[in-house]
């Protein structure tokens, strides 16, 4: 059964929301906004069931009908607003909302409503969600999630409270991997170094076949790019472009491994590395590269990345990339 006590971090966040729930303070509607899997999903799930536990005391008893319902997903009066065209959510969309909440709740005393991807909904249908929003009945709840804050008009903004996804710390990301999934501790420090903070993403990649075969391959090109060919970085680009995977993670993988190098340059120090099975290769790129060298390489990894949000051509950028890591 889903509790507070099981969010990782964003201990700001559940304090708010659980006073809320114990001391009958509810906001009509919050904003989460926070990274994809961040967790947003799961925290609106618990406080949904919290304001609608018969015991109301701040976390969700898991044991009355009502918390039972939420679980297994069948709660009347909480309802997951769906989206028909996957990029957008449009005015008919929420309209489904404005004309069900002014039917009373089922069961409960609260009616909750929970908008993810809310960054999708278009302009007009901020403007007919707003309408609901500045006169809400005293019953309603509605939880935006989003991943971007500002793609909300202002009048949107203004009219809910703003919860905000912070990172959470690595050793605590790093527990739970290894305590909850029991993730060995050397695999545990890859995935907590790609994830940023962010538990989910960690989780993901814990579990990732496809990533263990990225970072393979990532590695192995950057071992052998000194020697390698044009037409052999040609084909390396081509088979980077069959990966389905997001393709700043593989960027990511290659910037790791030159932060470890050039901590391992300025150091001289094992500990501390991410790819501790790779030390004789961190070693060996450390010795024969200079400080300007490994910062030109992460200069050029994050212009790569720039270059690729903005659609430049995905093979141009990638060639323009590993160039200068074979130069450097």
């Amino acid at each position: 059964m889903a509790t507070f006590k099981d969010v990782v971090g964003q201990e700001q966040i559940v304090e708010h929301l659980k006073a809320a729930v114990k001391m009958k303070k509810v906001s009509h509607a919050y904003i989460l906004q926070g990274e994809r899997s961040s967790g947003k999903e799961f925290i609106a799930k618990v406080f949904a069931m919290a304001l609608q536990c018969e015991r109301q005391g701040g976390d969700p008893c898991g044991q009355c009908r009502s918390c039972k319902q939420a679980e297994g997903g069948n709660h009347p009066d909480i309802i997951r607003v769906s989206h028909e065209k996957p990029n957008t959510i449009g005015v008919e969309d929420i309209r489904k909302v404005t004309g069900d909440i002014a039917i009373k709740p089922y069961s409960s005393d609260k009616k909750i409503y929970i908008i993810n991807e809310a960054e999708k909904m278009t302009v007009q249908a901020q403007n007919a969600l707003l309408k609901t929003l500045e006169e809400p009945p005293e019953y309603a709840v509605i939880l935006l999630l989003t991943t971007n804050v500002e793609a909300l008009l202002p009048t949107i903004q203004s009219r809910c409270v703003l919860l905000t996804m912070k990172p959470v710390r690595d050793d605590a990301v790093k527990k739970f991997l290894m305590e909850n999934l029991m993730i060995p501790e050397y695999k545990a420090d890859v995935c907590v170094a790609f994830a940023r903070g962010n538990v989910g993403k960690a989780k993901a990649l814990a579990s990732s076949e496809e990533f263990d075969n990225i970072k393979s391959d990532a590695v192995t090109l950057l071992k052998y790019i000194r020697d390698m060919e044009i037409n052999e970085i040609v084909a390396a680009i081509k088979k980077i472009a069959e990966y389905k995977f997001d393709i700043n993670d593989y960027l990511d993988i290659l910037s790791v491994w030159y932060r470890d190098v050039l901590l391992f340059k300025a150091t001289n120090d094992v500990n501390h590395l991410i790819f501790k099975d790779e030390t004789q290769y961190i070693k060996k790129t450390a010795d024969r590269s200079a400080y300007e060298g490994i910062e030109e390489i992460l200069d050029a990894l994050e212009k790569a990345k720039s270059r690729l949000k903005a659609n430049v051509n995905f093979d141009l950028t990638m060639e323009l990339l590993l160039l200068t890591i074979k130069e450097n």
